[in-house]
């Protein structure tokens, strides 16, 4: 019998105040219809009733699951692709502008297929990548020649030894949510930065698609982090919540996924036009953008 994880309390923030606010379907692997919570006091969402740590894997395995299978079958992960190359420089650029260093001392947890450590590897900085995935720790290695370990070692690190910590679309997948927050600050150097890049169940384009909202991705993803609930769990560990900063991009690829899940097949014109709204909508405020980026420091 497989091991669920059912909240009596917030995993944010702790508090008591919690209810049901729709149901959302896995359409990636299962096709289980999963129940999605959220809490009164931090506004932090979250999916109840997950399978644990130890029996969730299955629910990754699918050649349509991009980060860890690299593929460019359909339309989506061929739009996925190109996207990610164009944005790997500017990750880049970020965090060598939010450090202050040209190079240096990067963790990237949850590296997938291994893209971002292998760029910030290629421009000098020295990388330790995690990932847990075998085989996308073997597609890294292929593709982009970066040995990935996994993720397994991330409470053996020692402390203060990174300048920058990245996890790019990563945290809603940790089950262990408060005991990652708070190694990621002992590991953390004095005037190093957290980068914390998470899907905004905020949106325009989450309103717009509601259950159907790609970006809920249950149950692989845990909890739907609001920027009011990112803050609340950043100053819980002590730590600044610096900046934000928008993931434009990702409105208009959450929009093709979420336009087939609710439609069926993809709707390209509505979809596409879901997603400019969207940013548009966050065009005087990135905290309403489909993705943020969270600077962090202590």
């Amino acid at each position: 019998m497989r091991e669920l994880v059912h909240y009596t309390h917030c995993p944010v923030c702790g508090a008591t105040a919690i209810r049901e606010v729709l149901k959302a379907k896995d359409y990636t692997v299962s096709g289980e219809i999963f129940s999605v919570f959220e809490c009164g006091a931090c506004t932090a969402r979250f999916t109840q009733d997950v399978p644990g740590a130890e029996s969730i894997a299955p629910y990754y395995k699918s050649e349509n699951y991009i980060s860890h299978s690299n593929t460019s079958k359909g339309l989506v992960n061929t739009l996925y692709q190109w996207v990610r190359k164009r944005t790997l420089k500017q990750k880049r650029k970020l965090i060598r502008l939010q450090t202050g260093l040209a190079t240096g001392r990067l963790l990237d947890l949850g590296s997938g297929t291994g893209a971002f450590a292998g760029e910030m590897k290629a421009h000098g900085w020295e990388v330790t990548g995690l990932e847990p995935d075998a085989d996308a720790r073997q597609v890294a290695k292929e593709s982009f020649g970066v040995e990935l370990q996994d993720t397994s070692r991330f409470y053996e690190l020692a402390d203060n030894q990174f300048d920058a910590i990245t996890m790019w679309h990563v945290l809603e997948h940790v089950h262990d949510l408060q005991g990652y927050m708070t190694k990621l600050k002992t590991l953390l150097k004095e005037k190093g930065r957290i980068v914390i890049a998470v899907p905004n169940y905020t949106s325009g384009d989450a309103a717009a698609y509601g259950a159907s909202w790609a970006a809920y991705d249950v149950p692989r993803h845990l909890y739907h982090f609001s920027p009011a609930a990112m803050k609340s769990l950043v100053e819980k560990h002590g730590l600044r919540l610096l900046e934000y900063k928008p993931m434009w991009y990702d409105s208009f690829y959450v929009s093709l996924l979420s336009s087939k899940y609710k439609n069926g097949n993809t709707r390209l014109a509505g979809a596409f036009f879901t997603g400019l709204r969207s940013n548009l909508g966050a065009a005087g405020d990135v905290k309403k953008c489909s993705s943020v980026i969270y600077i962090i420091g202590k």
